[in-house]
């Protein structure tokens, strides 16, 4: 069993929505079939991509926003990191009224009940949101 972390690889795109499938088929792309929570990879990185795009400096003209994956002992991180904002990332509370009918606020919802580990660390760069998966046995 390896028990060190491993670069797989990492992407930078232009904080636009029309790189966000970018985003998806590097995550999809590189880690393949042989993992079984890539697809699960490929849904939480989706949600952190799309929220750095909205919530933080990289969805201004010229921001950009890093995507990147890790091997860890026993699963995968990912990592995406953005150029911050005057939010960090938290879970939204219930919405009052109809919440199955809100349209948005549930991607760190997602990533807080799929995830085995998540949280985020900011400075004067940026923000980095993280996830971590674990493989599950063959």
């Amino acid at each position: 069993m390896n028990t060190e972390a491993a670069l797989l690889g990492s992407l930078t795109v232009p904080g636009r929505p029309q790189h966000l499938h970018a985003a998806r088929a590097f995550v999809a792309r590189t880690l393949g079939d042989h993992c079984s929570c890539a697809d699960t990879a490929v849904l939480l990185a989706s949600e952190l991509v799309g929220n750095s795009l909205q919530h933080s400096d990289s969805g201004r003209p010229g921001g950009m926003v890093t995507i990147t994956l890790i091997a860890i002992p026993g699963g995968i991180r990912a990592e995406v990191t953005d150029e911050g904002g005057a939010t960090v990332p938290a879970v939204r509370s219930a919405t009052v009224g109809a919440p199955h009918l809100a349209e948005n606020g549930r991607g760190l919802q997602l990533v807080d009940s799929l995830a085995a580990r998540w949280s985020y660390c900011r400075d004067q760069a940026g923000t980095v949101t993280w996830f971590e998966l674990t493989e599950s046995a063959p």
